[in-house]
């Protein structure tokens, strides 16, 4: 059994009560936590002792949405200025040259990006499987590297000769996608709390695959007890394609293909109506936001606070690396609350004419980063810092020139306010991945460098 004693940091649990310690510390054994409170209440002795006086701690970030591949197309520049659908165009005959090595490189650069933002868990949407490529090439680079994976196994079977956006290069049959997606959830699926990895099943949106195959993969996925995801009302290019192409708006379709349920989330959901919103929260859909994303693909701005007020449950994502072009999560919740403020100043809101409304706080989108996010992906085990649960933390020293004057005045909302930084400390069931600023499980400049000669392999062709 092992022991880990943290003490005198200003603790933010997001608990139900909200309960924050300003002299505050965990005990943590085998990886759970044992004890949260006041760093005198604590025992006086474990196996390690760290003292973070000056630093503020919080539960580790739920990252929703992300494609790890990506960020060997960051800033490609052909792809710089293009809208989702032409942007997907441009980018796929690239993609398909992706090798399993490719796959292990880029999974490992993602997360170590995520690692130093303070994310401990991260969903990733891996969709295509070139030249021999598998999902396990990502679950093997995600053990090594050390955060806890939901691992979405992805599908495109929906080519351009079927009516489809993705050319046939890169989809694959259906029986073959099934197969693969059972083969894994029996692999690799751990069900039990401080799991650290779990398989989604994840065709890629409605652009991308048959009606057939959503609904075979709902039906495996619930066989199985694994959830669902998938891209959702990103655009209003999709929002045409669903009406041409199955007679539905987006939602509709979902409803008319069985994926609606608390084992469902949806990437962006950016164009919804107010009846859409309703049945996202009877039927328990999560959503997975996307801002920064969004924003650098044109697609709009999501209805977050009506999707909240509705009690939808709505969780932070980084997205692909090409349409975000970084994994900084904290900077996500940053951009989360910003583009929430702005959204209310484009649809008129004011504190004149609505005194009971009030513009998103630096503790709600970081609710949104930690017990949202792990309400999406439906893991209990996540999102606070409770006993029983998982040891997953990050902490941050608000002693430096980011956050001066800031983290006297509040020193929680000031590490979303002012501009994220890399964190000093990052912790996944009791194990540091970032120990006083510096990645522990990987040789960072190696993997920049072999990353880098990926990338230029890919662009080059």
């Amino acid at each position: 059994m092992t022991t880990l004693l943290i003490k005198h940091a200003y603790v933010v649990t997001m608990d139900d009560q909200h309960t924050e310690l300003p002299d505050g510390g965990l005990f943590i054994r085998d990886g759970f936590i044992e004890q949260v409170g006041p760093s005198a209440s604590l025992p006086a002795g474990a196996d390690e002792i760290l003292d973070l006086d000056g630093h503020v701690l919080l539960p580790g970030l739920v990252n929703t949405h992300h494609h790890f591949y990506q960020t060997l197309t960051r800033a490609v520049p052909a792809a710089q200025n293009a809208n989702l659908f032409n942007w997907l165009k441009t980018l796929y005959p690239i993609w398909a040259r992706l090798t399993p090595d490719d796959i292990f490189t880029s999974t490992q650069t993602a997360l170590a990006e995520l690692a130093l933002s303070g994310c401990t868990t991260a969903s990733d949407h891996l969709y295509l499987f070139p030249n021999g490529s598998k999902l396990d090439d990502e679950i093997e680079a995600g053990l090594q590297l050390g955060l806890r994976l939901q691992a979405s196994r992805g599908s495109m079977s929906l080519g351009e000769s079927q009516g489809g956006l993705p050319p046939d290069s890169v989809t694959d049959k259906e029986d073959v996608i099934l197969a693969d997606c059972e083969r894994l959830a029996l692999r690799y699926h751990d069900p039990k709390p401080g799991a650290m990895t779990q398989i989604v099943l994840a065709p890629c949106s409605p652009f991308s695959v048959t009606s057939d195959l959503m609904r075979e993969s709902a039906k495996l996925a619930r066989e199985h007890g694994l959830h669902l995801h998938t891209h959702l009302a990103e655009t209003e290019d999709e929002e045409q394609f669903c009406l041409e192409k199955f007679g539905y708006r987006p939602v509709g379709y979902m409803q008319s293909v069985d994926w609606v349920g608390e084992d469902v989330w949806f990437a962006h959901s950016v164009y919804v109506n107010r009846e859409e919103i309703g049945v996202f929260a009877q039927h328990h859909c999560g959503v997975a936001h996307c801002p920064t994303s969004n924003m650098r693909l044109a697609s709009g701005i999501a209805p977050i606070r009506e999707y909240l007020a509705a009690g939808v449950n709505v969780g932070l994502g980084v997205d692909g690396s090409a349409s975000n072009d970084g994994s900084h999560l904290l900077a996500e919740v940053r951009q989360a609350m910003l583009l929430s403020r702005l959204r209310e100043g484009i649809t008129g809101f004011s504190l004149s004419n609505d005194p009971g409304r009030k513009l998103m706080t630096a503790r709600e989108a970081l609710w949104l980063g930690t017990r949202g996010g792990a309400a999406v992906i439906g893991r209990k085990d996540i999102g606070s810092l409770e006993p029983g649960k998982c040891a997953d933390f990050y902490a941050i020293n608000l002693n430096r020139l980011d956050y001066a004057g800031g983290a006297v005045h509040d020193p929680v909302s000031a590490i979303v306010f002012c501009q994220p930084r890399q964190v000093d400390f990052n912790v996944v069931g009791g194990r540091f991945i970032v120990k006083n600023g510096q990645l522990m499980t990987v040789d960072l400049p190696k993997l920049v460098e072999k990353h880098n000669q990926a990338a230029k392999r890919l662009l080059m062709g």
